[in-house]
């Protein structure tokens, strides 16, 4: 299937044609170097250096950074562009930038102060800094404002303890935006500030990374902090209690921005489903012929153009500068639901060669799995639609 380049129309003035010739390049890496190193990467658990080195001097970490600190300042709807694109390939290769130009790093160009700004978005912009986002803990997941990860304030310092678990990038990152509770009387959300921790500061350590079943090459790990002690100005934006409403605004877009990996991941399924069933032939003919797996393709394909639909519109809303909370959430819900689908269908059409572990289609199924939990949960979504559908009401 032939993937339409096109760019609709943004909120910016960027030069369509430049995001365009954006656009192809990351196709070409997608095509030429990523795919073909899916299944080395998902063998060693690991991303090529020189492949990282490819997505920094492309200025992919940088997508998000706004270009006076360096980055290439693309609104929301370019970077679903872009993710469409690179997403493609498996989604091991988004997990490092992803969290740096996602969660992580909108954090700072969100809320930071112009001193943390000016100090850490140029070093994320090149690539030079990864950055990890904490907020989930062994007993706190889904019920973010339960977090129990305290920051007390001691002098001009706090002192922060407690366990952050399924971090992505910890093993990697050299920065952390930290989620901890600096009023212990207040058990809600405004008791919770963030923070941000350089890696090597004494008392933050990162533990091993656990086996996982796909996204294999995408590390997580805990990450625990013991009286580690940061100063003041470590505090995001400055001020306490603003720590779980920078959560909220940053996840918003992270749930956009996992509907626009969803899609391309469904994107790649679909092509490789045609292909396959173009190609493999049985009692004499292509199978694209039988009506029945005519059937499953068209299902996949009328399911990725919605979801793509879905994610390109809201997008849009939020480049406008709109609320987009039910919307990204009904984005997360469908497109992850659909890419799943679209993977499960991928399978069955390539009968027993999908479900052998040396093709693209069983690791790209084990890959869309993880899609349905984080950066909030298929059920989670549905809470957070519902909620806000009776909030209009």
């Amino acid at each position: 299937m032939t993937q339409n380049l096109s760019i609709p129309d943004t909120e910016t003035g960027r030069d369509p044609e430049t995001l365009k010739l954006l656009l192809e390049s990351v196709r070409r890496l997608v095509d030429d170097v990523l795919i073909p190193a899916e299944a080395a990467v998902d063998a060693a658990a690991r991303v090529p250096d020189e492949i990282v080195d490819a997505l920094r001097r492309m200025g992919l970490f940088g997508i998000s950074v706004p270009e006076i600190h360096g980055g290439l300042g693309l609104n929301m709807n370019e970077e679903t562009q872009i993710l469409f694109e690179l997403c493609r390939a498996s989604p091991s290769y988004r997990a490092l930038l992803g969290t740096t130009v996602g969660v992580g790093g909108k954090s700072i160009v969100l809320d930071g102060t112009d001193a943390q700004r000016a100090a850490y978005l140029p070093r994320i912009a090149t690539g030079e800094m990864i950055v990890s986002f904490c907020l989930t803990e062994p007993d706190s997941g889904s019920d973010a404002a339960g977090l129990k990860t305290s920051a007390r304030r001691d002098g001009g310092d706090y002192v922060i303890n407690g366990t952050k678990r399924f971090i992505s990038n910890a093993p990697d990152a050299g920065l952390f935006c930290v989620m901890a509770r600096t009023d212990p009387e207040q058990k809600r959300a405004s008791g919770v500030s963030a923070f941000l921790v350089e890696a090597g500061t004494p008392g933050l350590s990162v533990g091993p990374p656990p086996r996982k079943m796909g996204q294999k090459g995408g590390h997580v790990a805990d990450v625990i902090f013991e009286d580690c002690r940061v100063p003041a100005n470590a505090l995001l934006g400055g001020l306490e209690g603003r720590g779980f409403r920078t959560a909220m605004k940053v996840l918003d877009d992270g749930r956009l921005h996992m509907s626009a990996v969803a899609v391309g991941l469904a994107t790649r399924l679909i092509e490789e489903s045609v292909r396959y069933a173009r190609d493999r032939r049985q009692f004499g003919q292509p199978i694209g012929d039988f009506q029945l797996i005519q059937g499953m393709l068209a299902d996949s394909e009328a399911e990725c153009y919605a979801a793509r639909a879905m994610t390109e519109r809201t997008a849009r809303l939020r480049d406008r500068g709109a609320t987009i909370t039910k919307e990204a959430a009904s984005c997360k819900y469908f497109a992850t639901e659909a890419a799943w689908r679209i993977a499960d269908r991928a399978v069955q059409i390539h009968g027993g060669y999908g479900y052998m572990s040396d093709t693209a289609v069983e690791r790209l199924f084990r890959d869309a799995r993880l899609l349905r939990i984080y950066e909030g949960t298929s059920q989670i979504m549905q809470l957070v639609i519902a909620r806000e559908m009776l909030k209009e009401a």
